[in-house]
């Protein structure tokens, strides 16, 4: 009760964004979520021109082109292979940024980004074509520690009135990574026989610089304090920060949550799945991960060429209006930012999957009529913008946020290594199953993107709390009570450090 009172008395002042927090956030975002992006769509467009360039390297060794089917698989490979690395990376979080921390990790993982780079720059020279698929596993290792680290060090770094919009920027450079990838993609300008190679090798160049900036932002607070012990540093990382010098209430919060999580010791991932404390949290981040990837996005965007040059696109501007679509997701993931704070978590995830549910929905209707009703087409198209419009406010990027809020300091890095695994596994499952699904139900296959867009929806309606303004020992109090279980303060340990704070606070008010 006493802990509560005091988390409410510390809650008063609002963290602002400050220089350092602004650059420190644009810096691990664009050196590592935008790679995410960029990987996922790099090889869509200079497909036709790969593939030449594999058969080619192949009749220069062996005298004879591939066979079609060989082909298809060594193709098959190169995309998946994206996927199956970035559940390798999601693997390492844990003992990574317990390691080397939330900042040391992501410097580390620019090895990940800088290597494959170079590697798929220099195939065509080399002639190679094993190097693009080896090399798309380690650059999906980097996407992998990535989409998992970067939410973690900013979710960690930002005052929690604005945490959620802080914890949308990792999916906003995502899909700027699409875009540009995208744009990049267009056939005069790099997605053409000449180009492709510079196309794949552009993404190292993010993570040189975040490899040159990163160093002048600071570790984690909380990391330094709670993991390491080490309250001087924790100190001054947050004065810079918060661009103020007193910070003993947020001090006094992180050892809290130290004091009431003494307990559980380090947290491996077999802890995670055993601690009845954590029950709901995990499979709350288990299920939004997998509503995530399993809703169909992937599913919709490889359908979307066929529908646009169903409506009547021609061939040629197909690249344009897919990028037009890219933008879309860029924009509404804007809007997410600057909404977040306002309407919380909750709602839009609600919003989002509600929004894809029906689009999903209507889109299996249009696409059964489209060739007996005319403007079905238009209305397909439609179907697509709005579902990745939905898909873009609340699926996508509040599942990150979440993962970081409902977790405490030890079991964190758990939570992400098994919320990363579960969304790259769903991923990869997707892009294997999907081929099948649509050969064996055609349009229909949207039916079963929708039945998981609606569960989820059900599932955050009945167990999913707002976690907007909360500090992340509140959250986990949230929690407790859905667990069936207690988070016990020690009440001296408590009234010590409020006395303390309270005489540093009267001696400045003195002097002033």
């Amino acid at each position: 009760m006493e802990g509560s009172e005091f988390l409410q008395q510390s809650a008063k002042r609002k963290g602002r964004l400050t220089r350092l927090l602004a650059l420190t956030t644009l810096v691990s975002t664009f050196g590592s979520s935008f790679q995410y992006g960029y990987n996922v769509a790099v090889v869509n467009s200079p497909a036709m021109y790969m593939q030449q360039f594999y058969n080619q390297s192949y009749f220069d060794r062996y005298g004879t082109y591939m066979d079609s089917s060989f082909q298809t698989v060594l193709w098959s490979l190169t995309v998946s292979m994206y996927p199956l690395g970035g559940l390798f990376g999601s693997l390492m979080v844990a003992p990574l940024v317990n390691k080397l921390g939330r900042k040391g990790t992501l410097l580390f993982n620019n090895i990940f980004s800088i290597v494959p780079a170079i590697l798929m720059g220099t195939s065509k020279a080399t002639k190679s074509f094993e190097i693009i698929i080896f090399a798309r596993i380690i650059i999906g290792i980097c996407a992998g520690l990535s989409s998992n680290v970067v939410p973690m060090y900013l979710g960690e770094l930002s005052p929690k009135n604005l945490r959620g919009a802080i914890g949308v920027m990792p999916q906003l450079f995502i899909t700027i990574g699409i875009v540009v990838a995208q744009i990049f993609g267009i056939r005069s300008i790099l997605a053409n026989e000449k180009g492709w190679p510079l196309l794949l090798g552009l993404t190292g160049i993010p993570a040189i610089m975040e490899l040159i900036l990163l160093p002048f932002s600071p570790e984690s607070p909380r990391f330094t304090l709670i993991q390491k012990g080490n309250v001087t540093g924790a100190r001054a990382a947050l004065r810079r920060i918060r661009g103020w010098d007193d910070v003993d209430d947020e001090i006094e919060e992180m050892r809290l949550e130290d004091q009431s999580e003494k307990a559980e010791g380090h947290m491996s991932v077999l802890h995670l799945f055993s601690f009845r404390s954590l029950r709901w949290q995990l499979v709350s981040i288990i299920v939004l991960n997998m509503g995530q990837q399993l809703s169909g996005v992937n599913a919709i965007y490889y359908y979307a060429d066929s529908i646009y040059r169903s409506a009547g696109v021609k061939e040629n501007d197909i690249q344009y209006v897919t990028v037009g679509t890219g933008a879309v997701n860029v924009f509404m993931t804007i809007a997410a930012i600057s909404i977040v704070e306002a309407l919380g978590r909750r709602k839009l995830l609600l919003f989002g999957f509600a929004i894809c549910c029906i689009s999903c929905a209507v889109l299996t209707t249009s696409l059964n009529l489209q060739d007996n009703v005319d403007g079905m087409p238009y209305l397909s198209i439609a179907c697509i913008i709005i579902y990745v419009m939905g898909h873009a406010i609340g699926p996508s990027p509040i599942p990150y946020v979440i993962t970081t809020e409902m977790f405490r300091q030890s079991s964190r890095p758990a939570a992400f290594m098994v919320a990363g695994s579960v969304h790259w596994l769903s991923n990869f499952t997707v892009g294997l199953i999907f081929p099948f699904l649509e050969k064996g139900l055609g349009e229909y296959s949207f039916i079963i993107f929708g039945g998981i867009c609606l569960a989820t929806f059900f599932f955050i309606f009945i167990i999913i709390p707002e976690t907007k303004n909360k500090t992340f020992l509140e959250i986990s109090q949230m929690f407790a009570k859905k667990n069936k279980t207690e988070i016990k303060l020690e009440s001296e340990h408590l009234e010590l450090h409020k006395r303390n704070i309270d005489e540093c606070k009267a001696v400045k008010s003195t002097r002033l």
